[in-house]
């Protein structure tokens, strides 16, 4: 009996490690999208004041790229922490959506995988696990999608250290050059939207014209974006509900 009980724990090994080689070879794409990213960010980050520990600390912690480059941002203005709070809450609400989504298809795992699972979740990792369904049904899916996550993971951590690191080291017009990378992120994120509905268009720009007038009028700018973001979305609430048959 005690040899069939190795094999079978020699079985279970293999599978398990060739599902793990299976997530890091599905999470590739998203390490080497990541990376130039991450470097941007920890450059940014590093310019808006924030050590390299910190700015680290936040990509463990928070790993969600729009939200950091918007933190970064408003830390460089001076805003305040609650300002940031709220408007990091708002802009990341969408991943209680995706984490329900994850998890509703992965019903038979246990709690101890699914809450580090739902917490690395990003746009990203949300949308290449979605194209691999099957892996869910499988025995040690889990595995797959769990190096799936950790691949990314790493990868945005690491991008923002070594960004901290260059911000240290690169001519500072260089640097403050790369400032255009967040307007250009969001303005990537955008576009696609628009394409396939040009509703979000005036939803852009509502949010855009709210935080403009409210700056103007004397408003601090971390309430101005944070009451952007709030009225650019209830906006969208009201002009993309889908249309009933």
């Amino acid at each position: 009996m005690e040899p069939k009980v190795m094999d079978i724990e020699a079985d279970n090994y293999i599978t398990r490690k060739h599902m793990v080689k299976r997530g890091f070879v599905a999470g590739l794409p998203i390490m080497l999208g990541y990376l130039p990213i991450a470097v941007t960010y920890g450059v940014l980050a590093r310019q808006s004041g924030l050590s390299n520990i910190e700015l680290t600390l936040m990509s463990i912690l928070v790993f969600a790229g729009a939200a950091q480059f918007m933190a970064a941002n408003m830390i460089a203005i001076g805003t305040g922490a609650a300002e940031l709070i709220i408007a990091t809450f708002v802009l990341n609400f969408r991943h209680f959506v995706m984490s329900l989504s994850f998890m509703n298809r992965l019903r038979g795992i246990a709690l101890k995988w699914k809450v580090p699972l739902s917490l690395g979740l990003t746009d990203e990792t949300f949308t290449v696990s979605s194209l691999h369904k099957k892996e869910a049904k499988e025995q040690y899916g889990v595995w797959f999608f769990g190096s799936l996550i950790l691949t990314a993971y790493v990868a945005w951590i690491g991008g923002s250290y070594l960004g901290g690191v260059l911000g240290d080291i690169l001519p500072a017009r260089l640097s403050q050059s790369m400032g255009i990378a967040l307007y250009a992120m969001f303005i990537g994120l955008l576009i696609p939207s628009i394409k396939k509905e040009s509703k979000v268009a005036v939803v852009a720009v509502i949010a855009m014209a709210t935080n403009f007038i409210f700056s103007v009028n004397g408003m601090s700018d971390g309430w101005a974006i944070v009451l952007g973001t709030l009225i650019g979305g209830l906006s969208g609430i009201g002009l993309l509900k889908e249309d009933k048959p």
